[in-house]
């Protein structure tokens, strides 16, 4: 039996799509949204919330069927419908929501609440790699030098730990540098000015 022209096309565009290769592509915005969120979690009244993260427009999944009955057309339509649908769907949201990252984000918490003055005082600031740095120890004793030594060892190890978890916990560990620079630069916008922040260029600035 002979296979109509359409019907080759329909045939065609099956074949095609077997081959298709869907990436998973890290979603920036998402990130952004789900680092907003645990900053000012951690960071609680200190917590600059004035910043807005505008979401992207959805991509349009409708499948559109031309007026005429184009084959080449459908085909077309047929291709965009699957691969933008597959690519949507592959490009996961970002949970924050595992044991561990909750228990990472409560001993954060609580530590933040001894950090706060030092952060205020301009002895420490956020740094270009999404930890916590020392810019200044000369307004500190000796005994407050060592007292701050132990927290920010701590901090900077919960961080660590929390942008390997959230890259995870997601399934995608490939995420990690992704997220540690989402959240270097989101600790800086949801910090509250007057506060100091390290830039990749290892300048201070006062926020």
């Amino acid at each position: 039996m002979l296979i109509t022209r359409p019907a080759s096309l329909i045939v065609l565009s099956l074949l095609l799509l077997s081959c298709v290769t869907i990436n998973v592509y890290f979603p920036a915005a998402a990130a952004e949204k789900a680092a907003d969120r645990i900053i000012d979690e951690v960071l609680g009244e200190d917590s600059n919330r004035g910043g807005k993260t505008l979401e992207p427009p959805q991509p349009d999944s409708s499948f559109h069927i031309p007026s005429r009955y184009n084959p080449s057309a459908i085909l077309v339509g047929v291709l965009d419908f699957v691969v933008g649908d597959a690519h949507a769907q592959a490009a996961a949201d970002i949970d924050i929501s595992s044991p561990a990252i909750n228990q990472l984000k409560s001993a954060m918490q609580i530590r933040h609440a001894k950090l706060s003055k030092y952060y205020k005082a301009g002895v420490i600031g956020h740094s270009a790699d999404g930890l916590v740095a020392v810019r200044d120890l000369a307004s500190l004793g000796l005994r407050d030098r060592g007292v701050l030594k132990k927290l920010l060892a701590q901090e900077n190890r919960d961080r660590t730990a929390l942008y390997k978890e959230l890259a995870r916990a997601n399934g995608q560990p490939d995420w990690e540098p992704q997220i540690r620079a989402t959240f270097a630069r989101r600790w800086v916008a949801r910090t509250p000015a007057g506060w100091y922040y390290r830039d990749r260029a290892g300048n201070w600035k006062k926020k």
